[in-house]
């Protein structure tokens, strides 16, 4: 068997699969590709039966999010490494050596990501990873080379390895037995964010994640919700707080969550003014949500507690928000 399993949860994805999977074997000779069909209600499966019939396929009924989607298929898995792919990605020869070279070398790394570019503008980082994701004293993520939706062009800055804090489920590798011990990934977030929570649980336990830039693929970007869609919106705000409450330290949340909730809002604002209300309904639905939850996130903190070794976390004593906003700092390597 195998070493590394690479894993594309699908649903209703047939032209990415169409457009992107045969990349994917051509260029994974050290791995076993294997599909997990979402429920899909398209073509998806019966083009993977005419087509890659020899590929490895797990079926589900329904659509369980790419939280769900991805828990069921590894939980069939017995493999070394895992990597967390998703069907709009478009990878290149040899990126799957140097990241598992770096895991076999680094017990203490439990995940790790390549370097994400745009398959749009390949000379631009793209926006979910980049050259690493890393989270600011507040609790908002961004990424070496890409500092809100401000993208850098890839001028080989950031091509050394480096610790993050988190490595994008766009393609994530991960050790199977540590994302099966931890819990996998959060089922209530359904999608986004959900990798930046397991990311902060790995180095709670007390391993670390890296980003290892020798390793380059393409990603399309929007393939689970488009921007322009409110839904993304609202778990995108609902779930980074539920993210902070279940991780972050009880004396620091006492003054987060009520500033959290103002520089929300204003976001929430500032959608409407730009865009739509309904994204302004999205970020206020999203805190109501929040709060009716916190009596579940207390008992998930507690569970939290019992299951992983309560490693103190590092990351950036500074605000993201106000670097890049009031201060107009528009570059990580401004940032940091």
């Amino acid at each position: 068997m195998a070493k590394t399993a690479i894993v594309i949860l699908n649903f209703n994805g047939v032209d990415f699969l169409k457009k992107f999977l045969a990349g994917v074997v051509a260029n994974s000779p050290e791995g076993e590709v294997i599909v997990a069909d979402n429920g899909s209600t398209d073509d998806s499966v019966s083009y993977l039966k005419q087509h890659f019939p020899h590929l490895r396929l797990i079926l589900f009924e329904s659509n369980h999010g790419f939280t769900g989607g991805y828990n069921r298929a590894i939980a069939e898995i017995d493999h070394e490494y895992c990597v967390l792919l998703n069907s709009d990605i478009e990878v290149t020869p040899g990126w799957l050596n140097p990241i598992t070279e770096f895991l076999d070398q680094n017990p203490h790394v439990a995940a790790c990501q390549p370097k994400i570019k745009s398959y749009d503008q390949k000379d631009h980082f793209e926006y979910a990873g980049a050259a690493g994701g890393f989270l600011d004293a507040l609790g908002y993520p961004y990424c070496r080379g890409r500092m809100f939706d401000t993208l850098e062009v890839d001028n080989q800055q950031y091509d050394n390895p480096v610790q993050c804090f988190w490595a994008t489920g766009a393609s994530m590798f991960i050790r199977t037995d540590i994302y099966k011990k931890l819990g996998g990934l959060d089922e209530e977030f359904f999608a986004h964010m959900e990798e930046i929570d397991l990311c902060w649980r790995i180095q709670k336990h007390g391993l670390e994640v890296w980003c290892i830039p020798q390793s380059e693929v393409y990603h399309v970007g929007g393939g689970t919700l488009n921007k322009s869609n409110p839904r993304k919106t609202y778990l995108n705000f609902r779930n980074n707080l539920a993210m902070v409450y279940k991780n972050e330290r009880a004396m620091k949340l006492a003054w987060l969550l009520p500033l959290r909730f103002t520089l929300d809002f204003i976001s929430g604002i500032q959608f409407w003014v730009e865009d739509s209300f309904a994204h302004f309904q999205a970020v206020l639905k999203a805190q109501i949500d929040f709060v009716m939850s916190i009596p579940h996130l207390n008992q998930k903190r507690k569970q939290f507690k019992k299951q992983i070794k309560q490693t103190s976390v590092s990351r950036n004593s500074t605000s993201v928000v106000l670097q890049y906003f009031i201060r107009g700092k528009k570059h990580f390597s401004n940032f940091n």
